[in-house]
């Protein structure tokens, strides 16, 4: 195994230990910033644990008691940071009260800046001391992560803030979530994963693959049900980072209403954003959302939600009794922060549909139509006109010397399909053709010049054709099933070049032999054209297997495109 790859296999054995068995030793380091065990499910809401502190007031260097106290529990992580920026670095650091159930932990730059636990033995209090700073935020809030069970468990519980003398009141609220700041409107945790029952009959949905459960990781699910006046809806999807959904009058993105439920901390906040361009969602300030609702387990986001179908006070909403293509991504987002560009094509529905009307169960396709259409004129003409044209052109001037065609040899006719893909390769092969037609007799004492240029800008097309082509097939419009696409466009350069090579051999050998019969030149010439005749036969099955192989790989890319 090359380092890579055994790095590759080391990094997911590591990662898949740590999910699976946690960190019953506290070494916590990783969770740092966000404060989240690696459990693999969602964080409870209402935290049963508490912390106290001895003092409300703090100079450099003084110590402030911290006490973490409640139900049994197996892990705990505290930290202190800026109260005004929660997401700040840990500040300060702690002295140990107990080393038999807590441990210190260095994170960032600053040693001994948090605290853990050392066991999964169980503990009901916790004490430290916090020891102030020499440069000290105005006011520090103290943050716990406990860990009752193995899935179990509260993440940044808030402890009371603690501030330098004369420091100024702080507007912050004690205990805030992504969901408070995202909407105004009450925000509950799902007890159960959506499922596929009414769909067709009392709610439209939209389902990746095709009739799938939206119970399935594999799968990605949007619904719509009408209730009265507004619409409730549904989105699922396996995604560490967010799902969003748009409603737009093309199937090109911009100038569209989009919906976005994006995981913050293993919190999920859902907002109504418009899309302007190709630029990043523009998040609304205020949030026309209501009895938001959400869920992550096992990698799965799930949230719901109701909105009326007509808002005609808020901006960039669009009524939804009306037709519209439907658009479904999923993407990463940074930690507490932006999302980012979604790493593969939307999905996107064949046509338009009114989501308050007759009730579809229906499915999409990641590749637009005329996407799909350019890979495969693509593949049709590199796998049969151009592959077969240059293989033809190469070795078969002899078999069809006195053939012709528009008064050229048919030879000449194709040696002008080369790859158009990229300006290059377009470029290259409008040049071919064009040169060819000033090409020296024969005879000629520039014929020999010519023919290698020829064969240069030649050759060159071809390798840029090959090129942009396994750059086209990792392209997200074409969406094609990686690494499969690869592995099939490998196989058929080597098919492709094999029986270049195998030509070549079979020419040389023809060549060689003629040598070692003749002696004059003149006569040379002539038993070589007579050789080459002989082994027209031979050619002539080469090209035939040829041809039956390139049309294998052809009904294999153009099955694979169909599919997406």
């Amino acid at each position: 195994m090359e380092l890579p790859g055994l790095a590759f296999a080391v990094w997911m054995f590591i990662c898949f230990r740590v999910s699976v068995d946690g960190y019953p030793n506290g070494k916590v380091r990783e969770a740092c910033a966000s404060m989240v065990p690696c459990h693999g499910s969602s964080p409870k809401l209402s935290p049963e644990h508490v912390i106290t502190v001895n003092r409300t007031e703090f100079k450099p260097g003084e110590s402030v008691e911290v006490q973490l106290s409640g139900p049994d529990f197996e892990g705990f992580f505290i930290q202190a940071r800026d109260a005004d920026d929660l997401d700040s670095p840990a500040v300060g650091s702690f002295v140990l009260v107990d080393r038999r159930h807590s441990q210190l932990l260095t994170c960032g730059r600053t040693m001994n800046s948090a605290v853990s636990h050392t066991s999964k033995a169980k503990k009901k209090v916790v004490k430290v001391y916090w020891i102030a700073p020499g440069v000290a935020p105005k006011r520090v809030r103290f943050l716990a992560t406990v860990v009752k069970k193995y899935k179990t468990f509260w993440v940044k519980i808030p402890g009371p803030d603690v501030s330098q003398p004369n420091a100024p009141f702080s507007t912050t609220p004690l205990y805030t979530t992504s969901e408070a700041v995202s909407t105004s409107h009450s925000v509950s945790y799902l007890t159960k994963p959506f499922n596929a029952s009414g769909c067709g009959n009392t709610k439209f949905c939209l389902r990746n693959p095709s009739n799938c459960d939206p119970e399935s990781a594999s799968c990605f699910f949007l619904s719509f049900r009408q209730e009265k006046r507004s619409v409730v809806i549904e989105m699922s999807g396996a995604s560490e980072g967010y799902l969003a959904f748009a409603l737009s009058y093309d199937q090109w993105m911009g100038d569209d209403d989009a919906y976005l439920c994006i995981n913050k901390d293993h919190h999920v906040s859902v907002s109504t954003a418009y899309l302007k361009g190709r630029s990043p969602p523009v998040l609304d300030s205020k949030n026309a959302l209501e009895d938001v609702s959400w869920r992550l387990a096992d990698g799965v986001l799930q949230c719901s939600f109701r909105r009326n179908i007509s808002l005609p006070t808020y901006k960039g909403r669009f009524n939804m009794n009306v037709s519209y293509y439907i658009f479904l991504a999923d993407g990463e987002a940074s930690e507490g922060g932006p999302i980012y560009k979604h790493h593969r094509q939307p999905l996107i529905t064949n046509g338009m549909y009114n989501v308050t009307g007759i009730p579809q169960d229906i499915g999409g396709s990641r590749s637009p139509r005329l996407i799909k259409a350019h890979g495969a004129l693509m593949f049709v003409a590199w796998i049969s006109t151009v592959s077969i044209g240059v293989v033809v052109a190469r070795f078969f001037k002899p078999v069809w010397s006195h053939s012709f065609l528009f008064g050229k040899e048919i030879w000449f006719q194709q040696a002008g399909f080369h790859p158009y893909l990229g300006c290059t390769v377009m470029a290259l092969t409008i040049f071919q053709p064009l040169m060819a037609g000033f090409r020296p007799s024969p005879h000629a004492p520039r014929r020999q010049l010519f023919n290698w240029f020829h064969w240069s800008i030649g050759t060159t097309a071809r390798i840029l054709a090959v090129v942009t082509m396994f750059l086209g097939m990792d392209l997200p419009a074409l969406d094609l099933p990686d690494p499969w696409d690869t592995y099939t466009m490998i196989g058929f350069v080597a098919w492709h070049v094999g029986t270049d090579a195998l030509l070549e051999i079979h020419s040389y050998y023809l060549i060689r032999k003629v040598e070692l019969i003749e002696d004059d030149r003149v006569q040379i010439l002539q038993s070589l054209t007579s050789a080459e005749a002989e082994g027209n036969l031979f050619k002539q099955i080469v090209l035939t297997i040829y041809i039956c192989g390139n049309i294998i790989f052809l009904v294999a890319f153009l099955a694979a495109i169909n599919q997406v």
